[in-house]
């Protein structure tokens, strides 16, 4: 969610070489990025295991880049919900 409001989804894009998939968070992140938006709030995870399955750190490196005060929302296959800062998943990004 964009800090105007605007959703992007994504999902996960696989490929026999797993170096080019893509993780649904990035998927996301750039279309919001393609469509010229530069401001994020939060981003939701989902999904279907027991556990909350937080971003990989590709994707949160590429969420710091672009969206450095962004909250991930993780929620897991049952009730349970988990939200953090990318700070918090990411204590030291790299940065510029």
């Amino acid at each position: 969610m964009t800090a105007k409001g605007n959703i992007y989804t994504g999902c996960n894009i696989e490929n026999f070489s797993l170096s080019l998939s893509i993780c649904a968070e990035r998927v996301a992140l750039f279309k919001a990025l393609s469509e010229g938006e530069t401001e994020f709030a939060k981003i939701a995870v989902v999904s279907d295991e027991p556990d909350a399955c937080t971003p990989c750190g590709t994707c949160r490196q590429a969420l710091f880049e672009f969206a450095p005060t962004i909250d991930i929302i993780m929620k897991d296959g049952g009730a349970g919900v988990k939200a953090l800062n990318i700070r918090e998943l990411l204590p030291y990004p790299f940065e510029k």
